[in-house]
């Protein structure tokens, strides 16, 4: 019979630490529980296994402290061993009231492992659940490895669960410790779990080995499980453990089962874990993912402008997200108005027309414009509509070389006809401006001059930003002209080509000088 509300353990400060490279210093280990229990309000947190080292013991004491000001004590859980009295002794000093003790759930860990017969680990088993009650600690019990046992030795772990029945102990948790089985092999195992002992709280605890964990969680539950453990971002060992964020966002779409859990809580402490953590988020991680909630191609931001069709119940807002429109080659007006619309920018369809098309050329060059690129490209692209363009940059190459001047060979056509000059400088802009400047020479035209050079990246702007340059030039008066291209350089001849065109429509159309561009 499935439970109407599910208990949920979350297990990021225990099993997610065991994540190759991840250690949480105590004081992100309280930070984290508060987190945890207090802001995502899961119902109890598994915090660190018994006698892992000094530090442990600190970040455990840490958290035992403040939740006993908070009457959260009895949902702070430590996993220990069958060891007695070594792992309960650890326990009652780390100041914590709840053993998850580990003990072999198959045959094969039993007999390869431990080396010992089921009637001695049943036996040890026994006299550490009586002094860990006798120290005043709650008992829950592992039984590692439990989908093999249920697979080679379903008697052994079958006799194993009727003797902690028996037991004075809270909840049996049956974790799939090496991610092997599917949804039916769930299914099939809880099916004989539960029919056999149906007053008994069973947690499941699900690994990603086969990226499954989360379909599998899901059976459990549907099972009847009382309660489910995961993983903030699915930290664990290998593949990981059941991400907490996917599997919460399952239940709730996909069964009639509740839980305590903050949706809307998931973001910030899915990227305090990431920042504590070090294990960075993939783009295209479901709910909690960069991408997840970016629509890119311009057919679905159409369609979400006219009916929301590409929506689906996974709404960022549930989980203090917020829906994006990517700028690229994959473009289109919708997704242009969309980011327009939230920078409170408006448009003339032509202008908006220029401005898709130049955010699917620059598209071309790079992964993804940015919303903070957009003002940065309508200003340029209506500033070029503004020019008549007969003098354009036909084509260039550059090179630089450790120890050697940079040089450029360039190609300018000037009112249909081309000229060519190499040159070199001391940088890959003087090169240009070098063999620019040759060619103005051999037209008998003078060039103005260059008074100041700004780059400015957009805001959040990373390697692959835009830059738009913005040079300042001299000649009777001053004006300004901007370039923008992700390539510094590039920006700055695409600003200089600009000049070109200004001082050539000062020579043909004096009336037009006050024009700054």
């Amino acid at each position: 019979m499935k439970a109407s509300r599910l208990e949920w353990m979350d297990t990021t400060l225990r099993d997610g630490e065991q994540t190759s490279g991840v250690s949480f210093l105590p004081s992100e280990k309280l930070h984290l529980a508060k987190a945890l229990l207090e802001e995502l309000k899961v119902d109890r947190i598994e915090v660190a296994s018994a006698r892992v080292s000094a530090g442990e013991l600190e970040g455990v004491q840490r958290i035992t402290q403040w939740a006993a000001q908070k009457g959260y004590l009895d949902r702070i859980e430590v996993l220990g061993f069958v060891d007695t009295p070594i792992s309960v002794d650890w326990i009652v000093e780390a100041g914590a009231k709840v053993l998850n003790l580990l003990t072999k759930g198959s045959l094969n860990h039993l007999t390869y492992q431990l080396k010992k017969t089921p009637a001695a680990h049943f036996e040890d088993i026994q006299a550490a659940i009586a002094y860990a009650v006798q120290c005043g600690l709650q008992v829950n019990v592992y039984l590692e490895d439990w989908s093999s046992g249920m697979r080679d030795s379903v008697d052994y772990t079958l006799s194993l669960i009727e003797l902690l029945s028996k037991q004075p102990v809270q909840r049996i948790m049956l974790p799939d410790t090496l991610g092997i089985l599917s949804p039916s092999e769930v299914r099939t195992y809880l099916e004989q779990v539960i029919s056999r002992f149906p007053d008994i709280h069973f947690d499941f605890h699900g690994h990603n080995d086969y990226d499954l964990a989360v379909a599998n969680a899901l059976q459990a539950i549907q099972l009847g499980v009382s309660g489910i453990h995961s993983t903030v971002n699915g930290l664990g060992e290998r593949a990981g453990n059941v991400p907490l964020e996917s599997l919460l966002a399952v239940v709730k779409d996909f069964t009639d089962i509740e839980t305590g859990i903050q949706e809307q809580k998931i973001f910030r402490v899915s990227k305090l874990v990431e920042q504590f953590s070090g294990q960075y988020i993939p783009a295209n991680k479901p709910v909690v993912g960069e991408n997840v909630f970016t629509q890119t191609a311009g057919i679905h931001a159409d369609g979400d402008q006219k009916k929301s069709l590409y929506f689906n119940k996974l709404l960022p807002e549930r989980f203090g997200r917020e829906r994006k429109y990517a700028l690229g080659k994959s473009s289109g007006k919708a997704n242009i108005s969309k980011n327009l619309e939230a920078l409170g920018i408006s448009l003339e369809p032509d202008e908006l027309a220029r401005v898709t098309q130049r955010i699917i050329d620059l598209g071309d060059k790079k992964e993804r414009v940015t919303p903070e690129d957009l003002p940065y490209i309508i200003s340029d692209v209506l500033q070029n509509t503004a020019l008549n363009k007969h003098i354009r940059i036909e084509g260039y190459h550059m090179t630089q070389s450790k120890g050697l001047k940079p040089s450029v060979q360039l190609r300018l056509q000037v009112h249909g006809n081309s000229y060519d000059a190499a040159a070199t400088g001391d940088g890959q802009y003087d090169s240009f401006m070098n063999a620019l400047t040759a060619i103005y020479t051999s037209l008998h035209k003078e060039l103005p001059k260059l008074v100041d050079y700004h780059v400015t990246i957009p805001p959040g702007g990373k390697t692959d930003a835009l830059v738009e340059t913005v040079i300042t030039w001299e000649h009777g008066h001053r004006f300004k002209t901007k370039g923008l291209d992700p390539d510094q350089t590039v920006a700055a001849m695409m600003a200089t080509e600009k000049m070109l065109n200004i001082m050539d429509s000062i020579t043909t159309a004096p009336q037009s000088t006050s024009s700054l561009v």
